[in-house]
């Protein structure tokens, strides 16, 4: 999830566990802090574009090492706050304000490594956009009226911002659960059997959500609206070209992005360049991840991501009242 999000839940938390031990306004400074640690990976270069994507939400998000590394975090930031004798509430407070942001992070489509140094898979429920003003926004406004107020009703406000947006999280995978039936049935209808089926919601909603359809030589691509549940489900199909894998297959970075994206990959010609996409981000044509492997006789030793068009908020919101 965003940055917003994930701060604003370190606060939230770690203010629900201090309460009045110590200054409100500590707690949940110290809590935004921690709530963030974790994305501090994406300052570490690891070589390539592929690497940087793949080896992100990896040990920093592992919950054995945020586990591990918590009461260390509580006592240091006990000893900064000098409230040594909080250090219990702290070390607690610090473990859910690490924890909490793999688990908001599980909830996306990215893929989360949180099960390091057991398992390297990307975990993924993928019932929540990386931005979703109604999840973040509750949680948000009660931690301000927390901040505000300073007393007990302020703490139960900011109780109902955590209970809130968790239960908007729950709602995203009931909302996932529902649109998947249908897009289901309605694939059934249409005769298509899919090799793997992905169902994500759309930018900044659980309304609209998206579908990728995957067979063995296409792969397609339709949006299912929870306000219009009977409409016809349009897929638009597109080659996704597997020949041009085989010459890379083996290839550490080729063979990354098919593992890590779940196999939801295409591959495409572009000269004599071969690019590959994880479809699981963006939509067609215009693809979050996509990187230039370069060619079989001269693959790329460092490849690079290409350039991704994102759609501005006023096409995006275009785009949600066109799909509802």
């Amino acid at each position: 999830m965003d940055s917003l999000s994930q701060l604003t839940l370190g606060a939230a938390v770690t203010v629900a566990v201090m309460g009045k031990r110590v200054p409100l306004w500590q707690a949940a400074l110290v809590g935004a802090v921690a709530g963030t640690l974790p994305d501090l990976d994406v300052f570490i270069d690891h070589g390539d574009a592929i690497r940087n994507m793949t080896l992100h939400r990896t040990e920093s998000h592992a919950l054995i090492f945020l586990t591990l590394f918590a009461p260390l975090l509580g006592w240091l930031v006990a000893g900064a706050t000098r409230s040594r004798a909080h250090w219990r509430g702290w070390t607690l407070a610090m473990w859910l304000a690490l924890i909490t942001h793999p688990l908001l992070d599980l909830t996306t489509v990215y893929g989360t490594q949180l099960g390091l140094p057991l398992t390297d898979f990307p975990y993924a429920i993928g019932s929540m956009y990386i931005i979703d003003p109604l999840y973040t926004l509750p949680l948000l406004i009660a931690l301000l009226v927390a901040l505000w107020r300073r007393d007990a009703v302020g703490l139960r406000w900011n109780q109902a911002g955590l209970l809130v947006s968790t239960l908007y999280l729950g709602w995203s995978m009931v909302a996932q659960s529902i649109a998947t039936q249908h897009i289901e049935q309605a694939l059934t209808q249409q005769s298509v059997q899919p090799e793997q089926l992905l169902v994500t919601p759309t930018a900044f909603n659980t309304l609209v959500w998206r579908t990728v359809i995957m067979t063995p030589y296409r792969y397609g691509e339709a949006y299912w609206s929870l306000f219009s549940p009977g409409r016809p489900l349009q897929i638009s199909w597109h080659d996704r070209q597997p020949a041009l894998f085989a010459p890379f297959k083996g290839q550490w970075h080729a063979e990354r992005v098919a593992w890590f994206s779940h196999g939801f990959y295409a591959m495409k010609q572009q000269g004599d360049r071969t690019l590959i996409s994880d479809l699981r981000m963006g939509e067609e044509p215009d693809y979050t991840f996509t990187f230039n492997l370069g060619s079989p006789q001269s693959p790329e030793v460092a490849p690079q991501r290409e350039p991704s068009m994102r759609p501005s908020l006023a096409q995006a919101w275009h785009k949600l009242r066109e799909r509802l």
